[in-house]
C-alpha cells in the first residue's frame, strides 16, 4: 500500500510542478525573469534619476503616494491603473536632478477603496522600515543610500557536514537591550568560528513589528529589521561570516503573515484577501495571522521574488522554513497526531497549492544556487520532503529532527537516571527516513524560550548561580549536570541525523531562559540576551561546557561522521546503561549508568587495528575526573560481537563517553 502511494502520487507532484513551470514560461518568460520582480515592484531609481513605484492592490479603487518629499499631500502624485490590478507612478527628478524622493525619506501609499475608505499602507515591497521610539506603527522609509555595502568574499561552498549555529542578533551581547548586526558581526561571529560551526542560522531577520514575536508576524518581508541596524550592516555581518569560511541561512517565514493592516500586508488594497485566503481559509486561529494563497499567481511573484532578494541582495546562502507543516495540511497540524501511516500525508487534507509552491521554490533555488541549502522545520514527517523534486520529492536538503530535543526534555522531566531506556533513546535518535536528511539537535529557541527550560537549567537549575565556580568542589548535581550535558550533546551529534544545530548560548549551557521585552515582565531586557561574558571569566564551568562543544565539533570536522551513512548501534545495553555505535571509522562508547563502571568492558568494532582516545568528555578541560590515559592503545581482536566482525577491550568509567578513531599501521588517520 505504501509503496502503491508514492507511486501513484509522487509522479502527480512532479506533473503539478512541471504544468507550473511551463505556465511560468509562457506567461513571464520563465522563473527568472519572474523572481527578479522586486526589481520593478516598490520604488526603483532609474538612470535619469527619476523614481518608478509599482504596486499590485487589485481590489483598490485608486493609489497615491504620499509622504515627507510632498509635505504628505494625499493626491498630488496618483498612480495609473494598470492590467491584472497592478498600479504604477513615476515621479521624475527635481530641478538640480536630484531624486524627488531622497534617501531615509518617509513614505505612505493611499489606498482609496471602493466603499470609500481612505487607508495608509507601506509597500509590500519596501526594502526598509523604522519605528520612532513611542509609536507603534512602522513606517516606510526609502532606502537609497550614497554608497551600497559591496561583497567582497565569494560564498563559501557548501559544508558536507552541516554544523549549525542558530543566532538572534538582537539577544546576542550581555547587555539587557537590543543588540545590533555590528556587535553580532565583531563580537559574535568569531565566537562562532572559533567553535567550529560552519553554519548559521539567522532567526528574526524579515521585518517584524512585535519583537516578542521571535521573527514569526512578519510585516515587511523584503526588510532586514531595522531594530538592529541597517541592511548595509547586514550585508557586512554575513560577507564577514563568508569571510571565515562559515554559511548563513535566513529564517524565513511563509507560511504565514501578521495581521497587521497600518504596517503588513493585512487588507493592503481594502479587501479581506489580496496576498491571502479569504476567512475562514485565511485565517490562523492559533497563531492569529492570516495564511497566503498560493494558487494566487501574484502570490507567487511575491514570494518566490521575496526569496530570490535576499540571495541576491544580501547574499544569503539558503534558509530555514519555517512552519512547513501548517503550510503542507489544511488542518495545520491543529489537533493532529501522525503516526507515520502514509494515508496521514496523502489525501484531501493535504494542501495542494502550498506542496506545490514549496516544490516550485526548491526548484528555483537550487537550480539558480546549486549549493543553496533549505531546512524544513516539519513536525509531521511528510515523506519525499527531503528528496529532490524530480523525483517527485519536496526538494528540501535537510528537514530539523524535532522528536529528538522533545524526547530529552521527557526523559529529564519524568525519569530518574537509573530508569532511562536506552532503546527508546536509540529509536528517538534513529527514527528517521533513509535517504532524508535530518539536522539533529538536543535543543534550539523552542527549548530555551520562556515557559520551558533548557537542557541545562533542567539539569543544573539554580545550582548554576551558585555552584558553577571551578574555585570549589562540584556539588552532585552540578557534576550529574555537567556530564550529562556533554553526553546528551554528543550522543545527538553523533547518532541523530546528517546535520547538527545548536542555539546560541546553550553551547555553554547558558543559566537562563529566553523572554522578551512585553508587558507581562516590565518590557524588561534581563531575559532577552546571552552572557557571554560568563565565558570571559576564567574560573566559570561554563568555559569547560563552551570546550567540549568546541572540540565535539572540532572532532567531527576532521571525521566527518555528520557526512557519513548512518551508524551502526553494536549495543544498547538496559542493564549496564551503555551505547556503543560505530559511524565513520569512529567508535562511540557511552556509559550513562549512574553509579555502575565496567573495566574490560567488551564492544563490538568492524574496522580490525589500533584504537586511540579522541574525545573524552570526563577530561578535566571538559569539567570531567580525568580517569582515562589518553597514552593508552586499544588493539582489536578477530573475536566477533554485537553484529561486528571484531571487538575490543576497553575501561568505562562512570558517565564517561569517548570517541575513538581508527589509526592504520602507518599512522594514517581515517
Amino acid at each position: 500500500m505504501k509503496c502503491y502511494i508514492l507511486c501513484k502520487i509522487l509522479p502527480l507532484f512532479r506533473l503539478l510542478l512541471k504544468k507550473q513551470l511551463s505556465i511560468l514560461e509562457e506567461a513571464e518568460g520563465g522563473f527568472d525573469q519572474f523572481t527578479r520582480s522586486y526589481r520593478s515592484f516598490g520604488v526603483h531609481r532609474q538612470s535619469d534619476n527619476s523614481l518608478f513605484f509599482k504596486e499590485w492592490a487589485p481590489a483598490a479603487e485608486a493609489l497615491f503616494l504620499t509622504g515627507e518629499f510632498n509635505n504628505w499631500n494625499k493626491f498630488s502624485h496618483p498612480y495609473t491603473k494598470k492590467e491584472f490590478g497592478k498600479w504604477e507612478l513615476i515621479v521624475p527628478p527635481k530641478h538640480d536632478n536630484s531624486p524627488a524622493v531622497g534617501h531615509n525619506t518617509k513614505l505612505k501609499v493611499l489606498v482609496h477603496t471602493k466603499d470609500g475608505e481612505r487607508l495608509y499602507r507601506i509597500s509590500p515591497w519596501a526594502k526598509y522600515v523604522t519605528r520612532e521610539e513611542k509609536s507603534v506603527i512602522y513606517d516606510w522609509v526609502h532606502w537609497d543610500p550614497p554608497q551600497l555595502y559591496s561583497h567582497i568574499h565569494p560564498r563559501p561552498k557548501k559544508p558536507t557536514s552541516l554544523r549549525i549555529y542558530e543566532a538572534h542578533v538582537g539577544i546576542a551581547s550581555p547587555e539587557p537591550k537590543i543588540a545590533s548586526y555590528t556587535n553580532f558581526t565583531h563580537n559574535v561571529l568569531p565566537r562562532i568560528k572559533d567553535l567550529g560551526y560552519n553554519c548559521i542560522q539567522l532567526m528574526a531577520i524579515m521585518e517584524h513589528a512585535y519583537y516578542a514575536s521571535f521573527g514569526y508576524q512578519i510585516t515587511s518581508f523584503f526588510a532586514a529589521s531595522s531594530r538592529y541596524g541597517t541592511p548595509e550592516e547586514l550585508k557586512q555581518l554575513i560577507d564577514v561570516a563568508h569571510s571565515m569560511g562559515i554559511v548563513v541561512l535566513l529564517d524565513v517565514v511563509h507560511s504565514h503573515a501578521s495581521k497587521n493592516t497600518e504596517d503588513g500586508l493585512n487588507r493592503f488594497d481594502g479587501s479581506d484577501s489580496c496576498f491571502f485566503h479569504s476567512p475562514p481559509r485565511g485565517e490562523h486561529l492559533m497563531w492569529d495571522s492570516r495564511l497566503f494563497n498560493y494558487s494566487s499567481w501574484e502570490v507567487l511573484r511575491f514570494l518566490l521574488s521575496n526569496l530570490r532578494w535576499w540571495m541576491e541582495e544580501y547574499r544569503f546562502d539558503g534558509f530555514r522554513f519555517d512552519g512547513v507543516t501548517s503550510m503542507l495540511y489544511h488542518h495545520h497540524g491543529i489537533g493532529t497526531g501522525f503516526s507515520g501511516d502514509y494515508s496521514e500525508y496523502f489525501g484531501l487534507q493535504v494542501d495542494e497549492d502550498s506542496l506545490v509552491y514549496l516544490m516550485l521554490a526548491n526548484h528555483i533555488l537550487h537550480t539558480l544556487y546549486p549549493d543553496c541549502i533549505t531546512v524544513a522545520e516539519d513536525v509531521s514527517g511528510m515523506p519525499a520532503l527531503c528528496r529532490r523534486v524530480e523525483e517527485g520529492g519536496l526538494g528540501f536538503d535537510y528537514r530539523l529532527a524535532m522528536a529528538i530535543p522533545d524526547k530529552w526534555i521527557q526523559i529529564l522531566k519524568e525519569f530518574k537516571d537509573e530508569d532511562w531506556n536506552m532503546g527508546n533513546i536509540v529509536h528517538t535518535l534513529t527514527n528517521r527516513r533513509y535517504g532524508e536528511k535530518c539536522i539533529a539537535y538536543a535543543e534550539s529557541h523552542d527549548q530555551a524560550l520562556v515557559g520551558d527550560k533548557t537542557l541545562a537549567f533542567w539539569l543544573m537549575d539554580k545550582e548554576m548561580y551558585t555552584n558553577m565556580s571551578t574555585l570549589i568542589p562540584m556539588s552532585s548535581i552540578t557534576d550529574r549536570g555537567m556530564q550529562l550535558h556533554k553526553m546528551i550533546r554528543l550522543l545527538t551529534h553523533g547518532l541523530g541525523g546528517e546535520g547538527y544545530l545548536n542555539f546560541m548560548g546553550n553551547e555553554f549551557g547558558h543559566p537562563e531562559w529566553l523572554d522578551f521585552p512585553r508587558e507581562g515582565n516590565n518590557q524588561s531586557y534581563h531575559y532577552a540576551r546571552r552572557q557571554f561574558n560568563l565565558l570571559d571569566t576564567d574560573h566559570l564551568r561554563y568555559r569547560q561546557l563552551y570546550a567540549f562543544d568546541r572540540d565535539m565539533n572540532r572532532t567531527e570536522d576532521k571525521y566527518g561522521w555528520l557526512a557519513a551513512p548512518p551508524a551502526f548501534i553494536s549495543a544498547k545495553h538496559e542493564g549496564d546503561k551503555v551505547i556503543v555505535f560505530d559511524r565513520a571509522n569512529v567508535l562511540f562508547i557511552f556509559n550513562f549508568h549512574p553509579d555502575k563502571s565496567f573495566q574490560d568492558y567488551r564492544v563490538g568494532v568492524e574496522a580490525p587495528g589500533k584504537y586511540k582516545i579522541k574525545l573524552d568528555s570526563d577530561e578535566v578541560l571538559y569539567g570531567g575526573h580525568g580517569r582515562l590515559d589518553h597514552n593508552t592503545e586499544f588493539f582489536t581482536e578477530p573475536t566477533p560481537f554485537n553484529g561486528r566482525c571484531n571487538s575490543v577491550m576497553v575501561n568505562n568509567f562512570p558517565r564517561d563517553t569517548f570517541d575513538s578513531s581508527k589509526v592504520v599501521l602507518l599512522n594514517v588517520i581515517l
